[in-house]
């Protein structure tokens, strides 16, 4: 037992370990070197600076006209509006694939699953916005990250509803309740802990999506968090203080979302692993 203890404690000693080299140190190296004057940053090492210049993240700010300020704004409302349909069109897609076992739901299930598997189009994608008019438009962003995260939600609640008995449902109708009120009455407010792991990991992967608004929501007035690092690349190459300024300034919103809110995660994805 006291060999088994060790063991453990040892582990944990070593996953301490590798979470802080894979994730404090290079965040630390970035805070430091983002409080630097720029020659002194452009060293790259990890010292503490000699004095503290927080008006590099005001800087950051100011730079091409406050567009960072923009790219949190159109971040903000394609999150909001992303998460919003996955919400409601995953938990109607994982209860009607998980209650119905007949050949077409089957099939359906198969199709959304390959959704996991098979990438995304890039100029068909293009061609298609462009003729409904919806490219280089945040709607049109919006629809592609639902796209995109629809087979990835749509599973969770699957496996989320195998959890909860169908006696349920069959007292809603006992009780005179329709297929939709028993949906949204009884069924989903007990889809609380996997709704909150859909927001929150879906919240931080399109908050941080760099390749798909570099595509589909190209120009300067649609720029999102991610792209605003791209063209400081461009502007401020070198300059290092800047560059690591506002790469702290477009991580720590998610970082303090994923800290609070890690357990939720966790109890969200465990709960539908075990039916009962």
């Amino acid at each position: 037992m006291k060999r088994k203890k060790r063991i453990y404690i040892l582990g944990d000693v070593l996953g301490i370990l590798m979470a802080v080299i894979v994730f404090i140190v290079p965040f630390a190296f970035m805070l430091v070197n983002a409080l630097k004057e720029r020659r002194e940053a452009n060293l790259l090492n990890i010292s503490l600076p000699q004095n503290l210049h927080w008006e590099n993240f005001l800087e950051v700010f100011r730079a091409n006209n406050y567009q960072i300020v923009t790219a949190f704004k159109n971040s903000g409302m394609i999150v909001l509006g992303s998460v919003m349909i996955l919400v409601i069109v995953g938990s109607m897609g994982g209860y009607v694939i998980q209650r119905r076992k007949d050949r077409i739901m089957g099939i359906s299930n198969a199709l959304i699953m390959t959704g996991l598997m098979v990438p995304a189009a890039i100029l068909p994608t293009i061609w298609v916005l462009q003729r409904i008019h919806l490219y280089k438009t945040l709607t049109g962003m919006i629809l592609i990250e639902t796209a995109l995260h629809i087979p990835f939600t749509v599973m969770l609640y699957r496996g989320f509803m195998s959890s909860i008995p169908v006696e349920l449902e069959e007292a809603g109708y006992i009780d005179g309740c329709s297929r939709w009120k028993t949906f949204t009455k009884i069924i989903f407010p007990l889809l609380k802990p996997v709704t909150s792991t859909v927001i929150i990991l879906n919240a931080v992967t399109i908050f941080n999506d760099f390749t798909n608004p570099l595509y589909f929501l190209p120009g300067a007035e649609n720029a999102t968090v991610q792209l605003t690092l791209y063209n400081f690349m461009g502007q401020y190459a070198s300059s290092y203080n800047l560059l690591f300024a506002d790469v702290i300034l477009i991580t720590v919103p998610m970082l303090i979302l994923f800290i609070f809110f890690n357990k939720r995660i966790v109890d969200g994805m465990v709960a539908g692993a075990v039916k009962g």
